[in-house]
């Protein structure tokens, strides 16, 4: 079986972590600080704030810009649910904006219809490695006075013009074992925000501004100095790995294209491939099965919208939605409420192997089974 995602770890991963064994210092040290530094440097910002995983590194953003309850966050449901259960974490409410039918990522336009007295910030994901239209976004921000908070999880190295993102906004990362880099768990909050990053690390560690000195209620979201060592190296390898997604990518475009619906690609954005993503003109779930039985692993992201699964259809009144078709304006978001574009993209969507353990062997068998059911 080709399998969709293969983290690639060596023996460089291994003798970091070792050294951190034998150092005895296995929590947050100075693994984690350089670990931060350096991820700071690749992403052009001043600061750069670990924690222990995508997830904290979202919640955590959300906080450290004050929202809470009574403010709206402005997002797409086309995600991991993370992205939007945050934000019901901190006690705000999510303000579901449908996507553009062909990045899948959040349509600019209809968030500005979106805001309301109430939005106190936007959290746009950079969907499967292709940026957003993170520039117009920020503007809308600037504009509205609003905090631009980046879910950049799937897009590691992904850039808009020369700016890698993360840049924009306040940026969060995930490290988790299927991304485009690793440390098994870990997430990273970056900014170019000085209190920002003070609140940042005060949260993540009990309120601790000195040791058992504790200045704020936070929580115990920090990282290892075991996780930071794979991040380390996983970082300097990072840019090697990327062009292989890319070159990957390119193969299985120049086979398919015209086929099925490949991905699109934005003018001055630099895709990174966290996720090779097509749509099939039918029958999607038996293309899972066929493609399986052929020796393709392949994924659905995301079958079930977040606005569409059991625990937000269940509680309606905690979030609304914007759309095209919708009559409403900038003042009426429907309460619940329906995204076409996100639930035409989850019947249809399909994951194909992209990461850089593949050979060529590997994309020529992908390419020819997906061919094989086109015909």
């Amino acid at each position: 079986m080709i399998p969709i995602a293969f983290p690639l770890l060596g023996n460089e991963e291994k003798d970091a972590v070792l050294q951190v064994f034998s150092s005895g210092r296995l929590a947050q040290g100075n693994q984690v600080a350089r670990f931060e530094h350096d991820f700071a440097q690749f992403c052009s910002v001043q600061e750069a704030v670990a924690v222990s995983s995508g997830t904290a590194a979202l919640h955590l953003a959300l906080l450290a810009h004050g929202i809470g309850p009574g403010d709206e966050v402005i997002t797409t449901a086309f995600s991991f649910c993370a992205t939007a259960n945050v934000i019901l974490l901190v006690g705000a409410t999510p303000v579901f904006v449908d996507i553009e039918p062909d990045t899948y990522n959040i349509d600019p336009d209809l968030v500005e219809r979106a805001i309301t007295p109430r939005t106190k910030a936007l959290l746009p994901v950079h969907l499967f490695g292709h940026p957003c239209e993170i520039d117009r976004l920020s503007q809308l921000a600037q504009r509205h006075h609003l905090v631009l908070i980046e879910d950049a999880c799937q897009a590691h190295a992904a850039m808009v013009g020369s700016k890698p993102v993360g840049g924009f906004g306040t940026g969060c990362f995930s490290f988790y074992a299927t991304k485009n880099m690793t440390t098994g768990e870990g997430g990273m909050v970056t900014t170019n925000d000085a209190d920002i990053s003070r609140r940042l690390r005060l949260l993540r560690s009990h309120g601790q501004k000195e040791r058992y000195q504790h200045t704020d209620l936070g929580y115990n979201l920090r990282m290892t100095d075991i996780q930071a060592a794979l991040g380390i190296v996983q970082l300097q390898k990072l840019q090697h790995m990327t062009m292989q997604r890319i070159a990957n990518a390119a193969f299985l475009t120049e086979q398919l294209a015209g086929v099925v619906q490949t991905p699109t690609v934005r003018p001055g954005h630099h895709h990174v491939y966290h996720q090779y993503t097509i749509q099939v003109p039918h029958e999607r779930d038996q293309w899972v099965v066929q493609l399986r039985e052929r020796g393709v692993d392949v994924a659905v992201h995301y079958a079930v919208p977040i606005h569409q699964q059991p625990f937000y259809q269940a509680r309606k009144e905690m979030f609304r939605c914007v759309s095209a078709h919708d009559s409403t304006t900038r003042t009426g978001a429907q309460v619940g409420g329906q995204l076409p574009y996100t639930e035409q993209a989850a019947r249809h969507v399909l994951s194909l192997p992209v990461h850089p353990a593949l050979s060529r062997a590997d994309v020529m068998t992908i390419t020819t089974e997906v061919l094989n059911l086109c015909h």
